[in-house]
């Protein structure tokens, strides 16, 4: 359970103000059909933090050695302070489902790639080294994606008026930050 609510917490948080989470609200106010969006939003998190975590993980199990353990936890620490970055997003780009395409093969697409070397993706990858639990941390990751994408397709441009972004940023911050040393307090003995 602890690798579920922590890949969850960890994503929902880091992906306050994310791309991603720009690119679901462009969707939304562009499509305006949230049902198809929210479940491409789904399937392209699964398939890539499915993939992502079992990278992670098979690194784990291959690389058990300190300094990969320590490595993973400056990974964490590296991510507090890329979470601080702000995201953009070009809004005046054209967005167009393709013709053969609707709205969720575009949205699985998009989410797709964009998810590719994103902050999120790369928390997953850690998430994975840091568990031994695969599923709990696919499954953690995307709901953490699903808490913070589904409310940006349903409530759109009113959201991103009326929730402080930075704050939510500095918060997914210093979780990473929190956990990349709790990690590294945990190498040195000091939780027994």
């Amino acid at each position: 359970m602890e690798a579920l609510f922590t890949s969850a917490a960890l994503v929902a948080l880091a992906e306050m103000g994310d791309k991603t989470q720009l690119l679901a609200m462009l969707l939304a106010t562009r499509f305006r059909k949230p049902v198809p969006i929210i479940l491409g939003i789904f399937a392209a998190t699964v398939a890539n933090h499915f993939l992502a975590a079992l990278v992670g993980h098979s690194i784990a199990g291959v690389l058990t050695q300190d300094w990969f353990r320590y490595a993973v936890a400056a990974s964490f620490i590296a991510m507090a302070a890329w979470t601080l970055i702000p995201d953009t997003f070009d809004e005046d780009a054209p967005l167009k489902a393709p013709t053969k395409a609707g709205v969720f093969v575009t949205t699985l697409v998009a989410f797709f790639l964009v998810e590719m070397g994103d902050k999120t993706q790369v928390a997953t990858v850690a998430l994975g080294a840091r568990f031994d639990n695969l599923v709990a941390v696919t499954m953690g990751t995307t709901l953490g994606m699903m808490i913070a994408n589904v409310p940006a397709v349903l409530f759109g441009e009113a959201l991103a008026k009326k929730v402080p972004m930075r704050a939510l940023q500095i918060g997914a911050a210093l979780l990473f930050l929190g956990l990349g040393l709790w990690m590294l307090a945990d190498l040195q003995g000091w939780f027994g």
